[in-house]
């Protein structure tokens, strides 16, 4: 069957994205909020021409109208500036032109590097791992094991997903999982989207009713000067609910490619495509694992436990969970006596695997240096935050929901978003008498239903992992989004009134 593709490459959108971004800095008015944050052992308040300092205390918060624990900042729990309520200012207009478009994917690359470096290291990590062929006897092990109960096997990895999501914000590191699952499901008899919608679908789905993730409710709740903790259990309750639906939805999808695999979507759309990288047989008869291939996949299993311990528990980020792959990859080497020339050749082989993701997320970091170096982020803020003072709850918060949809197209960053609006927002919830926690839930929901969709987000890397195009993407989850923001809707309302 022939490739049919109707939508352009991910680094094409993106730069289109780019563009428009640019043309709105010559459209919207400049401005922007003056920003506290912390330098030494004091505040620091930067204005378009002053930066001022002010005493670390709570009562330099309480004066500027912050509602947030002057704790949180010598504890460092928000460390990005905080917009000052009441501050904003119009500029004049700094209109991004063509050398602008062209530095963008530049800068957005330089800036995040550090993630980069992190998918690179990945990739590496693999190929030194599969270099070792217990990856293929590990694979063939489980996909004969669970051959006949795959559901189970989709049901069981889409929680975990949605819960290491939910709890800690699971994002760029479920990157690692696509080599190994892809192929199993594939062997299963399913379509690259099964291992799509458990892998990306899992984690950005848990990010919605997040219950302890330290990314999004913990900094958005301090930014709005409230407890994290308030309305956990209406988010416990709430990830029970949608991750039982999305585990309904995608077996309810693969039980019909199981039965037909001319229902595919990926084939009727994308043609019969395949990833980029192998794709292992299940065996006809049981595998044994010998004791050196158990110990290499009980050292891979190890890392990702390590990596989540390190994030969860001792602040790790991606300089940390970097240097963790690059250990065990060495580890790896060391143990299989790789000899030093095939090591470092399938090192820089999987490093260039993933060389498409590593720029599409440098890339789409272009989009939201466009738009701060235009002056109109905060601008766009300050005009949506009037547009909702003096509203009913209700309208309030539904309005709300519908701004960070459309805000979140534009900005990804869950702790960037949180520290840029929460300080505005928050204040607003005062007087349209709404409880803060369903400011910082119409934040997250809002976010989150967006994440499916947006490309300056993880989707278009994450399709790029399984070679399928946006547009089969977006015709499988459009049905579920819409379920899944009449839930939204439905428990925001409930919320304002409880």
């Amino acid at each position: 069957m022939a490739l049919k593709r109707s939508f352009p490459a991910p680094i094409t959108i993106l730069m289109v994205v780019i563009v428009f971004a640019a043309l709105c800095t010559w459209l919207l008015p400049a401005g922007q909020y003056s920003k506290l944050s912390v330098q030494g052992k004091n505040f620091a308040v930067v204005t378009d021409t002053s930066e001022i300092q002010l005493p670390l205390t709570q009562r330099t918060l309480d004066s500027l109208g912050i509602k947030i624990q002057v704790q949180k900042f010598i504890h460092g729990d928000i460390r990005k500036p905080v917009s000052i309520p009441g501050t904003f200012a119009k500029q004049e207009r700094t209109g991004q032109g063509f050398i602008s478009i062209l530095q963008a994917p530049i800068k957005g690359i330089v800036d995040s590097i550090d993630i980069i470096l992190f998918i690179l290291i990945i990739g590496a990590f693999m190929y030194v791992f599969n270099e070792t062929g217990a990856m293929v006897q590990g694979v063939s092990w489980l996909a004969y094991t669970m051959k006949g109960r795959e559901h189970w096997l989709i049901a069981i990895l889409t929680i975990i997903f949605s819960f290491l999501a939910a709890s800690y914000g699971m994002a760029e590191e479920a990157f690692v999982f696509y080599p190994i699952l892809v192929p199993l499901f594939l062997a299963a008899g399913y379509d690259l989207l099964v291992p799509l919608a458990i892998i990306f679908g899992g984690t950005a789905l848990g990010c919605l009713p997040a219950f302890s993730n330290p990314f999004s409710t913990i900094i958005a709740s301090n930014a709005a000067g409230i407890n994290w903790m308030d309305g956990l259990t209406g988010r416990l309750v709430l990830w029970v609910l949608v991750t039982a639906l999305l585990v309904w939805y995608i077996l309810r999808y693969a039980a019909k490619i199981k039965k037909d695999p001319k229902a595919s979507l990926v084939y009727k759309i994308d043609g019969d495509v395949k990833p980029s990288y192998e794709v292992y047989e299940v065996t006809a008869t049981a595998p044994k694992l010998e004791w050196k291939t158990k110990g290499l996949l009980f050292i891979y299993i190890a890392t990702f436990l390590t990596m989540i311990y390190g994030v969860v528990f001792l602040d790790w980020w991606t300089t940390e969970m970097s240097s963790l792959f690059l250990a065990s990859s060495i580890l790896v080497a060391v143990i299989t006596k790789m000899k030093e020339k095939i090591f470092v050749r399938e090192f820089i082989k999987g490093a260039e695997s993933l060389l498409s993701v590593a720029f599409i997320v440098g890339v789409a970091r272009g989009v939201t240096i466009v738009l701060n170096d235009g002056h109109i982020s905060d601008s766009i803020l300050f005009f949506a935050a009037n547009l909702v003072q003096g509203m009913q709850p209700a309208f309030f918060i539904l309005l709300l929901l519908v701004f960070y949809i459309v805000f979140s197209i534009f900005i990804q960053s869950s702790s960037g978003m949180a520290v840029l609006t929460m300080p505005i927002i928050g204040g607003l919830a005062v007087l349209v008498n709404i409880p803060g926690r369903e400011i910082v839930n119409a934040y997250m929901y809002g976010m989150c239903l967006m994440s499916f969709l947006a490309p300056t987000g993880l989707i278009l890397p994450s399709l790029a992992m399984v070679n399928i195009s946006l547009k089969t993407w977006v015709k499988f989850i459009m049905p579920f989004l819409v379920v899944l923001t009449i839930i939204c809707m439905i428990a925001l309302i409930i919320g304002i009134y409880l």
